[in-house]
């Protein structure tokens, strides 16, 4: 292991922390992470953040899919679809990509309005987006599973994206069944993007699936350790009679566990930053806060119900607390890289690190 190695390992070490804070006491974060980690073998935002690097040149599309759709008041939340937003500007900065959300109708509204808040114009048309600077796109994919098919195939076609993001996008069971957290079927109510999911995927186009229960795509790549250690996943325990559980059956190359969904991609974003070394790829506290208050204005609710502005049940100051603290850590690692090099090389040897 070099030196920078280990920094880059430790800066990854720090948003991984971050990202899977557990204010609500239950542990299923913690629960998801020992399993996200042993399948990846290192930092998840870091290793997520470097396939982007790998894979995203200027110019190139980028598919996001979100968007969970949830009772019982049948409207989309903001977890995943708020942090879409920001990583739509972030790979704007970052590579000078096309960014595209691909989400159910349901959201696309609130979407258009937010997108002035990240300093983007967002466009449904497809052409116009890859035509003019400062552009992103939103695409409403059916809730009809079998037209799913053929519009993952238009899709893909015209994109031809160099990576895809899912981000809380829900995922079917097994059986086909897609529940919330509680185990409930909500099929109807979600959009079938795992469609255009699945064929990207195996298209080889670079993956990414960020999650924080199971039930959303790419989660099946830890499947054996979700349905041992967290509740409704495995089949059977689900509230809806279908015997599957709520467990996604569908897979990804690369997945971000955290607390709530959209704490992974700020982590991932801020790794992005990191070995850009442009912290301004991660949005600011303002930003984020003002994200929120848009996207409950026009109609996203928290997962608890509520039209106030919060995210998996925390309030906006404890989002903007993540993404401040994300921001310091990785700012001090960009500004201040060299002034401990004293330190590494003697850490180096003791071998702790090559160690574990």
């Amino acid at each position: 292991m070099t030196r920078d190695e280990l920094e880059k390992r430790n800066v990854g070490e720090n948003l991984d922390a971050l990202m899977n804070l557990d204010p609500r006491g239950y542990g299923v974060c913690r629960i998801l992470y020992a399993g996200s980690r042993a399948f990846a073998g290192q930092p998840l935002t870091m290793q997520a953040a470097q396939r982007l690097c790998d894979a995203v040149h200027p110019g190139d599309t980028v598919v996001i899919l979100t968007g969970f759709v949830l009772l019982p008041h049948k409207v989309p939340e903001m977890d995943g679809t708020v942090s879409s937003m920001l990583l739509a500007r972030a790979l704007v900065l970052a590579f000078g990509a096309k960014p595209v959300i691909v989400c159910p109708a349901d959201s696309v509204e609130a979407i258009r309005r937010c997108a002035a808040v990240v300093g983007l114009h967002c466009y449904e048309d497809l052409e116009t987006v890859k035509a003019l600077p400062l552009s992103m796109g939103v695409v409403a994919f059916t809730k009809d599973k079998d037209a799913a098919p053929a519009q993952a195939q238009e899709l893909a076609d015209t994109l031809n994206p160099a990576a895809v993001i899912a981000i809380e996008a829900a995922g079917a069971n097994e059986k086909g069944v897609y529940h919330n957290a509680g185990g409930l079927d909500v099929t109807e109510l979600q959009a079938k993007s795992e469609a255009l999911w699945n064929l990207l995927r195996s298209r080889g186009v670079t993956n990414i699936a960020i999650g924080d229960l199971g039930n959303e795509i790419g989660m099946a790549s830890i499947a054996d350790h979700i349905r041992k250690y967290v509740p409704f996943t495995a089949p059977g325990e689900c509230a809806c009679g279908c015997g599957g559980g709520v467990l996604s059956a569908s897979k990804a190359d690369c997945i971000i566990t955290a607390t709530c969904s959209d704490w992974g991609c700020y982590g991932m974003m801020a790794a992005l930053a990191y070995l850009k070394r442009d912290m301004e790829i991660l949005h600011r506290e303002e930003m984020e806060s003002e994200v929120m208050r848009v996207a409950a204005r026009n109609g996203f609710i928290d997962m608890t119900g509520s039209l106030l502005p919060g995210i998996d049940g925390f309030s906006t100051r404890l989002n903007v607390g993540i993404v401040s603290l994300m921001r310091q850590c990785t700012a001090y690692a960009v500004r201040h890289s060299h002034e401990s090099d004293r330190w590494f090389e003697p850490v180096l040897q003791k071998g702790f690190f090559t160690a574990s």
